[in-house]
């Protein structure tokens, strides 16, 4: 007796820890469970202590009232024009209602994965390939209607449904990289070609302007190198015409210059009138006579260079001559080449002319005399 009364203290004491663990359920946050008494729903656990009936009530299901993510396997798909295409889908959902949750369906992940794959057959048959790869926004609302309406009397709330990748055959994969790639060279050379194009432009500009600056420069620089010869030729005017010199001057001027203009290397043909040996003989006497003209008196101080004046005089008027008998024998021979004839056919042969006879006029001769 004295045993037996321990051991049944002992077992009393079990029997009340077992039935108080039965009868309080803690149950965390954002889960619920699902309490069935005798095998028919009694009532759902909201987060916190809960009591329940010992051996009488019991938990059927524990929900976890998050959203949950799901993956689903590749699934093949035909397109409408007949290529078979992989298409690896993500979903997003979360239980909204327990109770229905538990004894609508027996197994909503499986349910919502075949779902899925006969919604996604459904759209991409009515797809073709391109179209496919480019609707992934159509496909993925429309997955997300089909699945949120079905599963919405399961107690499931779908909340996204996202396609992860359409993997097209390898063939197709190789060809659509050839036409990328034709595209990006199409692309490239077209960019090149208008970079090109609007270099010529670019150039063609700076070189119209260019060339407009320049002749616009080249316009200035000769209209102000007129004005400067314009203003030279008014000066030498106005200084000759202050200076008022004689035809004595002229004439001897045109006596220097005239062997100057006789050897021009571009003066290959001169046209020599008959008469050029008597102006040369009234210029010869013009000088002849510079001293005896009123108003043409040497001073004092300069007569002895009188000899010297005469000497250069007399130099001129035989270069002078020189010059002009060897432009009538250049004449001449252009006449007999373009004639063809032996001998010169064109002007008469003007009378020689002697230096002395350019600078010592008869008439001042005979005065002396």
């Amino acid at each position: 007796m004295e045993l037996v009364l321990p051991v049944l203290l002992i077992a009393v004491a079990l029997v009340a820890v077992v039935t108080l663990a039965k009868a309080v359920r803690i149950v965390p946050q954002q889960r619920q469970d699902v309490v069935e008494r005798l095998g028919k729903y009694k009532k759902t656990l909201n987060p916190g202590l809960n009591i329940l009936v010992p051996f009488i009530d019991a938990v059927r299901t524990k929900v976890d009232m998050r959203e949950q993510v799901v993956s689903f396997p590749p699934q093949p798909v035909i397109t409408s024009d007949n290529l078979v295409v992989s298409i690896d889908t993500v979903l997003y959902y979360k239980v909204v209602d327990a109770v229905r949750a538990t004894y609508e369906i027996a197994n909503f992940i499986q349910a919502i994965e075949q779902l899925t794959v006969t919604t996604l057959r459904n759209v991409i048959g009515s797809l073709d390939l391109e179209r496919a790869l480019t609707s992934r926004e159509e496909i993925n609302r429309h997955l997300s209607g089909v699945l949120d309406e079905t599963t919405g009397r399961w107690g499931i709330k779908v909340t996204r449904v996202e396609i992860k990748a359409i993997e097209p055959p390898a063939s197709i994969r190789d060809s659509m990289e050839k036409q990328m790639r034709a595209e990006r060279d199409r692309r490239a050379a077209i960019l090149t070609a208008e970079g090109h194009k609007q270099s010529q432009i670019l150039t063609a500009e700076g070189e119209k302007q260019s060339a407009v600056l320049r002749a616009d420069g080249d316009r200035q620089a000769r209209i102000l190198q007129a004005e400067g010869q314009a203003k030279a030729i008014r000066t030498v005017f106005d200084a000759i015409h202050t200076a008022n010199p004689s035809q004595k001057v002229l004439a001897y001027q045109y006596l220097q210059a005239l062997p100057q203009i006789a050897n021009g290397t571009a003066n290959k043909v001169w046209i020599v009138p008959a008469e050029l040996t008597k102006a040369l003989e009234g210029m010869g006497g013009a000088l002849g006579g510079l001293s005896r003209m009123v108003g043409d008196e040497p001073a004092p101080e300069a007569k002895h260079s009188a000899g010297e004046v005469e000497r250069e005089a007399a130099e001129a008027a035989r270069a002078a001559a020189t010059a002009a008998q060897q432009i009538h024998d250049e004449v001449r021979v252009a006449e007999a080449q373009a004639t063809g004839s032996k001998g010169p056919q064109g002007l008469p042969a003007p009378e020689p002319v002697s230096p002395a006879s350019l600078v010592n006029d008869p008439a001042d001769q005979r005065e002396r005399g």
